[in-house]
């Protein structure tokens, strides 16, 4: 009888193996496959133990805000007067080189460079040249560290933008912000390690996708918790109607020992995990609407941010809900910010969307360096890749557009350890290749690891045979913007 039944057990398993096989692993994660010794729940190798980092941290969260779509760094952070002194003339072919095009100016007979429409001035102790497009964050001058060096492989949206977000081109990795939840965790039981806020410009947008905040191959409990601007901010986090918390709770106890008589039954983690998972959306249901009410923002902080902080999914008011989740714990906050797209009619489109975001984004630093908080929060500003100094299609001096370019563009960074009021890294006159300092997409991941105390050669995970990181097999700390 008892060997009935062990072979009834392997049985179930094996068919659960090949009915997830057949489905060629659709929309099941690969950590719930039941093959321990290719993937086991905390696997991370011998040097990483999840939770606790490598060395001393110098930051304890990071605020990503991501500007999807690319804004131009030739109307914002890299001023580079040649290109209006040469207005019109070729891009000379020494300085293209061998550099791929996309498909939409790849077949242009001419590529006449184009200046910026907007004036630059200096600002800070750095003398950081900033855009006439940016006044508010030309007044924090002294906060940020400014990278002009920042370059990838990749030329297209989808690709460049899955890149900076899980450290490869092609999907189905972890997420930047679901490694850190797996490697240090949250700050509060009541909270997800990573939350996501998404917004929308009045620019030309390019989507964003769920694959962006996956987990990957880690435990489905790092995957990141979108927020919405919904009466509900996450969905389903509500008790149904007629049920009273008491009622909930006892309701998870049992659902608890089920699901604890079906993982020594399967031995499949994924089992352990969404017991976690319902007992985390359980918490939340009390720390969630607190965090929302805007209502006990002061007037001061309301001003600082703007009046659309206080319109629910603008992008004032998702950089005022991210400063409210990392101070109540979250390791990682993942603003997308879409809209800045644009291969015509950048200077009127890229005005709107600079308008959207220049006010919150300074406001972000000044609130969180008031509140002392700073010091502990890395935030990121910048998106997937840079623009062309040459015009895509027509040139007209107050109507052009520029093509992706992805050999050098600007992000900048603050906070949790980075050197404040400097410029790293130069390009060249035209605003075209790296000179000094190259700072590449590996880099860039290793450096914020870096900054949460993690060794990111040591954030490994074991899946389908091998070892996994978040820099795959590259990657290097910028040790010139630490302090």
């Amino acid at each position: 009888m008892e060997k009935d039944i062990l072979e009834h057990h392997l049985n179930l398993n094996r068919r659960k193996f090949l009915s997830r096989l057949s489905l060629g692993l659709g929309s099941v994660a690969l950590g719930s496959l039941l093959i321990p010794d290719l993937f086991s729940s905390g696997d991370s190798g011998a040097d990483f133990i999840p939770g606790m980092p490598n060395f001393a941290p110098k930051a304890k969260r990071v605020i990503y805000l991501f500007q999807n779509g690319a804004p131009s760094q030739l109307e914002s952070f890299d001023y580079k007067p040649k290109l209006r002194e040469m207005m019109g003339q070729e891009l000379p072919p020494s300085v293209r080189g061998n550099q791929i095009l996309t498909g939409m100016t790849a077949k242009q007979a001419s590529f006449p460079l184009v200046g910026s429409f907007y004036d630059f001035k200096q600002y800070g102790q750095g003398r950081a040249w900033i855009s006439d497009l940016f006044p508010h964050i030309a007044k924090i001058a002294d906060d940020i560290c400014i990278i002009k060096t920042i370059h990838t492989e990749a030329i297209n949206h989808d690709p460049a933008l899955t890149f900076f977000q899980t450290g490869a081109q092609q999907g189905n990795r972890p997420s930047m912000g679901s490694w850190v939840s797996y490697g240090l965790g949250s700050e509060n039981k009541n909270l997800p390690a990573f939350t996501v806020l998404l917004s929308k410009g009045r620019g030309n947008g390019q989507g964003v996708y769920s694959k962006l905040w996956s987990n990957g191959f880690l435990d489905s409990i790092h995957q990141g918790i979108q927020f919405s601007s919904s009466e509900d901010p996450v969905l389903y986090l509500k008790d149904p109607d007629g049920m009273s918390r008491d009622e909930r709770r006892k309701m998870l106890d049992k659902l608890a020992e089920l699901n604890d008589m079906s993982y020594k039954e399967f031995g499949d983690p994924e089992i352990n995990t969404k017991v976690q998972q319902y007992e985390m959306a359980y918490r939340m249901q009390t720390e969630v609407p607190d965090i929302m009410d805007l209502s006990r923002e002061s007037d001061a902080t309301v001003k600082m941010y703007g009046p659309d902080c206080l319109v629910p999914g603008t992008y004032a008011a998702n950089c005022l809900l991210a400063r409210k989740l990392s101070e109540n714990g979250v390791r990682f906050v993942q603003l997308y910010h879409q809209g800045w797209d644009q291969h015509g009619d950048l200077p009127n489109q890229m005005a709107m969307q600079a308008k959207d975001v220049d006010q919150a984004s300074a406001a972000l630093i000044t609130d969180l360096k008031q509140r002392g908080l700073l010091d502990e929060t890395l935030v990121i500003w910048g998106g997937e890749f840079g623009r062309t100094n040459y015009s895509q299609g027509k040139l007209d001096v107050k109507n052009y557009g520029r093509d992706h370019h992805p050999r050098c563009f600007s992000i900048w960074m603050a906070g949790g350890g980075i050197r404040p009021g400097m410029v790293y890294g130069e390009t060249d006159d035209f605003g075209y290749n790296i000179v000094k300092d190259g700072v590449h997409v590996n880099d860039f991941h290793a450096t914020v690891l870096n900054q949460l105390g993690i060794d990111h050669e040591k954030l490994t995970f074991k899946s389908q045979g091998r070892r996994y990181r978040l820099t795959d097999v590259a990657g290097k700390v910028v040790r010139g913007i630490i302090t």
